[in-house]
This record gives C-alpha cells, structure tokens and sequence, in this order.
C-alpha cells in the first residue's frame, strides 16, 4: 500500500490489518455467531460489509490515503455482500473472489497485450528500480496466479462449502488464501532482484494484490 507525500507510512501490521483484518471478521462472525447456518450467513456477510468499510476508513485516518487495492476490495464486497443478504443466497458472496480474481487477470492480461503497464502503475512505488522486463515477468506471474485462485475458489465452495454453512470456505479463505498469496509474492521477490529491484525488507507488505 503506497501513501501520499508527507502521509504517515502505515506499520506492515496496520496494513495486515487493513488490507486482510475485514476478512478475519467475516470467519469469525460466520463461524462462531449462534444461531442456524443461514443466520450465520447472512451475520457474516453484513459484519464483512461493515469492516470492510471500517478499513477504508483506518486507512484514511492513519495515512491520509486509500489504495487502489482497498478500494477495489471495498466496491466487489459492497455489491456481492448486498445480493447475498437481499436474496438470502450465500452463493453471491462465495462467488466474489472468483469474479475479482478473473477480473485482476483479464486487465492485467489486457495490459500485457496492449504493452500497457497497467500493474507499475498500480504498484510502482512498491518495486523501486525494476526493470520493464521485470515488470512485464511479474504481471504474467499474477495474471496467471489470480486464475489459479479463481479455481482454486470454485473448486472449494462447490465441493466442500455447497450450502448456507460458510465455515469451511472462510477458513479456506483466511487459512488458505491469505498464506499462498504472501507465499506467491514472496516466492517473487528472487526473480524481481535479478531485474533491478532495490532491496527493501518490507517489499511483500506493499505489494499484496487486493483480499479477493
């Protein structure tokens, strides 16, 4: 997550917290509320919505600017959070990653083709002093992780989280997820040194893609 000038720099554990701390919440109140799995659900789901809308506001407060990433998380959550409590169905929200992780490797696949370098310029102040090439290598590497997630996501909810009960499916989303994303970006790391990349302790932190 990048600041404006003069924005105090957020900690990497406010920014664990922003970026995957609404998601922490949605396990928690879907998985341990009381009550039957539909009630779960839907507690879950409308908890999701107002955390994810506490962090846009954390972020503001604490750094005086809102990422791109966060943003994009906020309106995908907002929405397919709505469908699942007006229709009561928790497929809309189950859905949600899959459509936001398709939809990040269709624009970046749509940036590598159009030579248009579309990642550097939500990510550019992440990765000082790599190269086009380096770019260009990393875009193909998220392009195509974020289709692997996207399957990785159906696959889950179709098969081992198919009705009202979300448990599984949160707990693959915050178990699951969250690690092979930080293990992705930091299996990264080697190939973007090797491609100019300035050295920098805190390179996974404010590179993560947005909570799916």
């Amino acid at each position: 997550m990048s600041t404006q000038p003069n924005a105090p720099a957020p900690s990497p554990a406010l920014r664990m917290l922003i970026d995957f701390g609404p998601l922490a919440v949605f396990f928690a109140v879907s998985t341990f509320a009381p009550g039957p799995a539909t009630f779960r659900m839907l507690a879950g789901t409308a908890a999701f919505m107002v955390a994810i809308v506490a962090a846009i506001g954390l972020s503001w407060l604490k750094t005086r600017h809102i990422s791109p990433m966060l943003w994009i998380s906020a309106f995908f959550v907002l929405v397919f959070g709505g469908l699942t409590l007006w229709f009561q169905n928790a497929t809309f929200i189950k859905m949600k990653p899959t459509v936001v992780y398709l939809l990040f490797s269709a624009v970046l696949s749509y940036g590598l083709v159009t030579r248009k370098p579309l990642l550097q310029t939500l990510l550019g102040t992440a990765y000082p002093g790599l190269t086009e090439r380096g770019w260009r290598l990393l875009t193909v590497n998220w392009a195509v992780f974020f289709v692997a997630a996207a399957m990785l996501n159906e696959i889950v909810w179709r098969i081992w989280s198919p009705g009202e009960d979300l448990s599984v499916w949160t707990g693959f989303k915050v178990w699951g997820m969250i690690p092979l994303t930080l293990i992705f970006a930091m299996g990264n790391v080697p190939m973007l040194l090797r491609h100019g990349l300035t050295t920098d302790a805190e390179i996974v932190d404010k590179a993560l893609p947005p909570e799916g």
